[in-house]
């Protein structure tokens, strides 16, 4: 009988560890619920405190597929609609996608509770593992970082970190939250108030850090537009559509050569550079010198002799002649196949179309605008925040063109809104976001949006921005004083942490 009660309780922790990571989601953007973010984790590492690292790594699992399969659920969309998959294959597809995703927290589980035990690993252990495999998203594999939970907290007091330790840094602060919360709901009497005053104190401090200025404007206020097309993906690609393509783009344009900077998105003009030079790209830049404008151009370009081609920005007119960025960290299976000599097959039979684009230089020269260099990415290049500071201090205006059509009306958009908040918040500076159907957003170097276009409407949003000077202590540091914290987190708890033999898991 004892047994079978272990059981049943074995079971409902599985289910509450994933009931607790599908709620995650509602923490970020467009629900915005920060403090579910603290009370997701919170009752995870409950979760893992009383059993061994088999079950911990389970319920890590669990936590995992509630989190991707609820906060992802978009990459079906990708694949369906826009990939051609049929529904079948893209249901199975995203669900391998979200069932691979979720063992990062699984294997943080797994590691936390056999590196750690007692009061201190709940408290810190637990949240540290948590943080430096968090971060392992950001690289391993090329890196997946959405849904890392700083995040969830940038309109939060914990948010106020950004600009010194970054989004994991702020991850790990909310991290640290939940441990310390979870830590004293399972105390006793006054062993309940050091965690609740150190997660006060971290709260206090990470509200204060918030209120510093850590970049200043520089130059004259650039007058800025940001041209949404709304671009059906269904017709974009199609030839017998680019004229009325183009003619969308330049009558938005028409209207705002009072702008010194305008910017069309990601794969704006959906044919290569060399096609469209001459008859359309030479003469809409010769109409921005004469009104003395620059324009940032998301369009494809083909390589010398046609062995490579690249998504990239085309910076034209008053700037100077054209020059290029071209995107670096490409979409696995979007934008590339990895180890295509192997899958090519596989892909063939499946007949799911897939690009092969071709990666730009890790580091190019930044474009210049109105004299200063900016930061240009594109997509979800802005995903990682490693990437955006290598181009910083230098950099003094960041600028992502992206095409979210591909997501259709999900939560994509506004989660990757979120995380171009964050890169202007941890840099202190303004950030353009153009798409081609929305959220194109102008951002303050506080991360907050000043102003934002409906989405699914061909309209320009226009505003006023500054060039900022400066450095973050994030820019100087990157995420090395986070993933060090973290580090020696897991290290305390599994020195000092009390030596609590590991409960084993009853059978499932």
């Amino acid at each position: 009988m004892a047994e079978a009660r272990a059981r049943a309780g074995s079971r409902r922790g599985d289910l509450l560890a994933l009931g607790a990571g599908a709620i995650l989601p509602l923490a970020f953007a467009p629900f915005d619920l920060y403090p579910l973010a603290l009370l997701a984790l919170g009752a995870l590492f409950l979760l893992w405190r009383d059993v061994g690292p088999g079950r911990a790594f389970l319920r890590g699992w669990l936590f995992g597929v509630g989190l991707f399969g609820v906060g992802v659920s978009w990459v079906f969309i990708s694949i369906h609609r826009y990939g051609n998959a049929s529904t079948g294959l893209a249901a199975l597809l995203t669900a391998l996608f979200v069932l691979l995703l979720a063992l990062f927290p699984a294997l943080a589980g797994g590691l936390a509770r056999r590196f750690g035990a007692g009061p201190l690993g709940v408290a810190v252990g637990f949240p540290a593992w948590w943080t430096l495999i968090e971060w392992s998203r950001d690289w391993f594999l090329t890196g997946f970082p959405w849904l890392s939970v700083g995040y969830s907290q940038l309109g939060a007091p914990l948010g106020g970190l950004a600009p010194v330790l970054g989004v994991y840094g702020v991850g790990a602060a909310a991290a640290f939250t939940a441990g310390l919360g979870a830590a004293a709901f399972a105390g006793r009497g006054r062993a309940r108030l050091v965690p609740a005053a150190l997660a006060a104190l971290l709260w206090v401090i990470a509200w204060g850090l918030g209120t510093v200025h850590w970049t200043h404007p520089t130059g004259a206020p650039l007058p800025i537009a940001l041209v949404q097309g709304n671009v059906s993906q269904d017709v974009k690609w199609r030839p017998e559509y680019l004229a009325d393509v183009l003619e969308r783009y330049a009558a938005l344009t028409e209207r705002h050569w009072d702008s010194r900077l305008i910017v069309w998105p990601e794969t704006a003009v959906p044919a290569f550079y060399h096609q469209v030079r001459d008859a359309f790209l030479d003469p809409l830049a010769a109409q921005a010198r004469r009104h003395g404008s620059t324009l940032l151009i998301g369009v494809p370009v083909l390589g010398p002799k046609g062995a490579r081609y690249y998504n990239a920005v085309v910076r034209l007119g008053a700037a100077g002649p054209p020059a290029f960025y071209f995107k670096h960290h490409l979409v696995p299976f979007g934008e590339y196949v990895p180890l295509h000599r192997y899958l090519d097959n596989l892909l063939r039979f499946l007949d799911i179309p897939w690009s092969e684009f071709s990666a730009g230089a890790a580091y190019q020269r930044p474009l210049t605008v109105a004299g200063h260099p900016i930061q240009t990415s594109i997509c979800y290049e802005d995903a990682f925040p490693g990437e955006i500071i290598r181009y910083l201090p230098q950099a003094q205006l960041l600028v992502n063109v992206s095409d979210d059509a591909w997501f259709g009306d999900s939560l994509a958009p506004h989660q990757q809104l979120q995380i171009a908040r964050m890169r202007a918040r941890e840099t202190g500076r303004y950030l353009l976001s153009d798409t081609n159907d929305g959220i194109t957003a102008i951002v303050a170097p506080d991360g907050a949006v000043l102003e934002r276009a409906p989405q699914f409407r061909a309209t320009v949003l226009t505003g006023t921005v500054r060039f900022m000077e400066g450095a973050t202590p994030y820019v100087r540091w990157g995420n090395l004083p986070a993933v060090l914290l973290a580090a020696l987190g897991a290290a305390a708890a599994l020195l000092f942490g009390d030596s609590i033999p590991i409960t084993r898991s009853p059978p499932a």
